[in-house]
């Protein structure tokens, strides 16, 4: 077995979050509904960029590399595996991991897409945020891109499900499966969404049964979405026979974790209010998964991922605002 070098490496889509505020009437204006996220091709997304203010803030981001973000928060030692274009946004994504502290080497894209982006408009008269994404460049992850080095020194690789839908990004979540298990590493992934569930159910389901992935991530709505059941319970009994491990993220319910037939919960922790619960899930997959990497018990690691859970809804951005090791030791579940 190759030595330890990263607690968890991450893999999935590396987006930049552009974040500016528009006055009333400027969503209408350019044919937008507000609040909904719509897809965009490279021309839109290259004019809109270029027309959002100069007080626009941007932040790396993605569900696996806010995961991988997270990790390095709770001192956590994180790799993420994702593809940016050889322009400024890719600058500025490769910058900022090396700032926050989580590896990041994947070779650039040189000819094709920019950059994937995700441009978020907030309206000055009441606050909605309306979502203009741009896939780009993050859709070109290859096999090329998986080291076997780098998957074999994490104690776990952790993938979106969203890598299902390139079918080069498919095969490179499959090899990076494979280089785990080769090195006695396990292999972890999220649902990511109950429409990415409804797309591949089947394929999802015997990743699970084939045991190419060792743990499986998911909140309520995707559990149910896997076993086209609404009863959790039944969705539960049937993932405890499918996969080894797997931890459900159940909002103000707090989380399970479901393993070898037992299932252990423990409640959310509270917060004053919950201002944005984007990332939630991708900062208690950070939590639950540093535990398991460092050998803690289901229960504390289920603590650790809730208590990330709860600072990054606590605030807009999907991204800790303060070094997770101060709540963690606040807690009593440092290490």
């Amino acid at each position: 077995m190759t030595q330890t070098r990263f607690d968890v490496l991450t893999i999935g889509n590396a987006i930049v979050d552009i974040i500016a505020p528009v006055e009333a009437g400027f969503i209408e204006a350019e044919g937008m509904k507000k609040g909904i996220m719509h897809l965009i091709e490279a021309d839109r997304a290259l004019d809109l960029y270029g027309r959002m203010s100069a007080d626009k803030q941007q932040i790396s981001g993605g569900s696996a590399a806010n995961t991988a973000a997270g990790v390095a928060s709770l001192g956590g030692r994180a790799a993420f595996v994702g593809k940016v274009a050889q322009d400024e946004l890719g600058d500025f994504f490769e910058a900022e991991f090396k700032d926050i502290g989580v590896h990041y080497g994947t070779e650039r894209l040189i000819h094709g897409s920019p950059t994937a982006r995700s441009m978020i408009f907030v309206s000055e008269e009441d606050g909605e945020r309306t979502m203009n994404t741009y896939l780009g460049a993050c859709q070109q992850l290859t096999e090329a891109d998986i080291v076997e080095d780098e998957i074999g020194g994490s104690a776990i690789t952790y993938m979106e499900g969203f890598l299902w839908d390139p079918l080069e990004a498919k095969k490179a979540f499959v090899l990076a499966a494979h280089y785990a298990h080769k090195n006695e590493r396990a292999a972890a992934f999220t649902l990511s969404d109950p429409f990415c569930v409804d797309r591949y159910r089947a394929e999802f389901l015997d990743l699970i049964r084939s045991k190419t992935i060792d743990y499986v991530f998911a909140n309520v709505h995707e559990l149910r979405s896997l076993y086209q059941t609404q009863d959790l319970g039944e969705a539960v009994r049937q993932i405890a026979v499918d996969a080894e491990l797997a931890a459900i993220t159940m909002g103000a319910d707090g989380a399970m974790a479901i393993h070898n037939g037992e299932v252990i919960s423990v409640p959310a922790f509270p917060v004053d209010k919950v201002v944005d619960a984007t990332g939630a899930g991708d900062l208690f997959a950070s939590g639950f998964l540093l535990g398991i990497a460092r050998g803690q018990t289901l229960d504390s690691a289920l603590k650790t991922g809730c208590l990330a859970a709860s600072e990054v809804i606590s605030h807009f951005g999907a991204r800790p605002q303060i070094a997770l090791t101060e709540l963690t030791r606040a807690h009593g579940l440092a290490g």
